[in-house]
């Protein structure tokens, strides 16, 4: 991936929930979009959401914890 220009990736530690992924790939581009924001920190408004927006049912750790952020963060 570094040899195709990414300088970071977002990875899971296990297995993950598809609903659960959608909607914190979604939070994180539209955060990461706003701009004035890192990668890392874009992450992690998308898990704070996904732990407390009670509609999205999303709050347990099994859909918002395996997720990680590989290289540079910024």
């Amino acid at each position: 991936m570094q040899n195709a220009g990414a300088d970071a990736a977002i990875a899971s530690l296990w297995s993950v929930d598809d609903k659960g992924t959608q909607v914190l790939m979604n939070k994180f581009y539209e955060v990461l979009k706003q701009g004035n924001v890192t990668k890392a920190e874009a992450l992690r408004q998308a898990q704070i959401a996904l732990i407390t927006k009670v509609e999205y049912g999303l709050e347990h750790p099994y859909f918002w914890a395996p997720f990680i952020l590989i290289g540079n963060g910024l």
